[in-house]
């Protein structure tokens, strides 16, 4: 049975229709990092460059995200953009009650943890929380970015997958 979706004024909308059609929409996927006395990081696809001027990206959250706490802490994060081929990575980090760092590759650089082998990685300073329906949207102030020229891992229909050009 699919749960409903409404607010008072607006269409009620089927859950498992909406989740649908957002699966259909191919993502880059990262793992957003911090560090406050130990590395701290999850898996986002909802992340985008939001300005040239001055250079900023947004990420997004759950609102029962544990790295939340750690980033009102720390007021910095890492994104690291995924290779084609750190799926198993974006899983691991995806997953809750397991050591997300176990095996990974990582060290310290401009004071946020940056994962080894992907495709691209910035480091923020947070400028904005904003809370939206269930998520907390930050927006970071970027202090660095690198690009490997890496291919970048997407995730599309619940599978990850890699971006081919025609």
């Amino acid at each position: 049975m699919s749960q409903m979706i409404s607010a008072p004024g607006l269409p009620t909308v089927d859950i498992e229709a909406f989740k649908g059609a957002m699966g259909a929409v191919a993502t880059p996927v990262s793992v957003v990092t911090a560090y406050a006395g130990a590395a701290h990081g999850t898996t986002v696809s909802a992340f985008m460059s939001l300005s040239l001027e001055p250079t900023m990206v947004l990420i997004s959250l759950h609102e029962t995200s544990d790295l939340l706490e750690i980033l009102h802490q720390s007021r910095r994060f890492g994104l690291n953009v995924l290779a084609h081929d750190q799926g198993g990575i974006g899983a691991q980090f995806a997953r809750r009650g397991v050591d997300r760092w176990d095996g990974v590759e990582w060290d310290l650089q401009h004071e946020v943890p940056r994962l080894a082998g992907t495709a691209s990685f910035v480091a923020c300073s947070i400028s904005q929380l904003i809370t939206a329906g269930d998520h907390a949207i930050l927006t970071g102030v970027v202090d660095y970015a690198e690009n490997s020229e890496r291919p970048g891992l997407v995730y599309q229909h619940r599978r990850f997958g890699t971006f081919m050009a025609n």
